[in-house]
């Protein structure tokens, strides 16, 4: 049987917009020069300076993280208001920057626009990561081999960058780098590293620190790294991801070897949930079909209930779905 953290967290990234314009500034730096660290949250820039992130400590419950999400937002808001900015929540712009937005100081951002080129270079995406506890490395990656079939579920859940008829676009643009999507199954930590490895060494990832799997280990904290959502609308939907994340990966403390399924199914069940959302089909990544996506998030629900049940927190998470749906 797994053991497992109460512990979540989330990482939220905004883009910032140009008030007149509408189309993303490359602020970053004006933004973060205006907002100091708390002890409930820490601010960060990222690969493109159009983009700031907010980054939650640990919480132990949903609540707690709802606060520390709604005071990250509004020191955002406010910092982006002096700089005559707007802040979006949103996962990819509806008009994207006319300037280069990958900044040239930062050593690491620069080796990444080297290595991905034009797949980087305009690349604005922002997500919703859910950071959930987990006692070790063995157990973080027995986790993740549970969390494979019902990773698309959460994306189609999140989908909020519409554009080109696609519900989540942003996943259409992750799609792009290569080893992106479900990871695949490993048989423990030294398997997973091994990959990660492997792939540094043929040039496809940067560094060991880095990796484009919708569910991954941390490479610097005890957690299962989330990274599938989009960027989330509202503080409610955040939260939503975050309960259920974290119900996810408790569920798994207590449930047998996981039911094989397919790359390829997984891989189909990502583009469904990107291309849809919850308004059309999904994969059925068991049955190897399309069903409702709507069906899919009854099962996941139901898959959960004992973890939610256990916390108190189903009746909020039914509560938030209904808002979301």
């Amino acid at each position: 049987m797994l053991q497992c953290a109460d512990t979540v967290g989330v990482e939220e990234e905004f883009l910032l917009v140009d008030t007149a314009s509408a189309r993303t500034a490359v602020r970053a730096d004006a933004v973060l020069a205006r907002v100091q660290d708390t002890d409930l949250t820490k601010f960060h820039a990222e690969l493109a300076s159009t983009q700031v992130e907010a980054a939650t400590g640990p919480c132990t419950s949903v609540a707690e993280l709802g606060q520390a999400l709604r005071q990250a937002r509004a020191m955002l808001a406010k910092a982006a208001e002096e700089a005559g900015l707007g802040l979006v929540s949103r996962g990819t712009p509806v008009k994207p920057s006319l300037q280069p937005i990958v900044s040239h100081d930062n050593p690491r951002f620069r080796r990444v626009l080297d290595t991905y080129a034009g797949v980087v270079e305009h690349y604005e995406a922002c997500g919703c990561h859910v950071h959930v506890g987990v006692p070790d490395r063995e157990t973080g990656v027995r986790v993740l081999n549970h969390l494979r079939p019902w990773l698309p579920t959460l994306l189609a859940l999140s989908a909020n960058s519409a554009g080109n008829g696609y519900a989540s676009w942003r996943m259409v643009e992750q799609s792009r780098f290569p080893g992106s999507g479900v990871a695949p199954v490993f048989p423990d930590a030294a398997g997973y590293d091994a990959h990660v490895a492997r792939m540094v060494a043929c040039g496809t990832l940067v560094d060991r620190a880095q990796s484009f799997w919708l569910a991954r280990l941390s490479p610097k904290l005890p957690t299962v790294e989330f990274r599938v959502a989009d960027a989330a609308a509202t503080v409610e939907d955040a939260m939503l991801q975050a309960a259920l994340s974290r119900a996810l990966v408790h569920t798994a403390a207590v449930a047998d070897e996981p039911r094989p399924v397919r790359d390829d199914v997984c891989a189909a069940a990502v583009w469904a949930a990107s291309r849809y959302g919850l308004d059309g089909a999904g994969v059925d990544p068991w049955r190897e079909c399309r069903v409702p996506a709507t069906a899919l998030l009854e099962a996941l629900l139901e898959h959960v209930t004992p973890a939610l049940a256990e916390r108190g927190e189903l009746e909020l998470v039914h509560d938030l779905v209904d808002q979301r749906v």
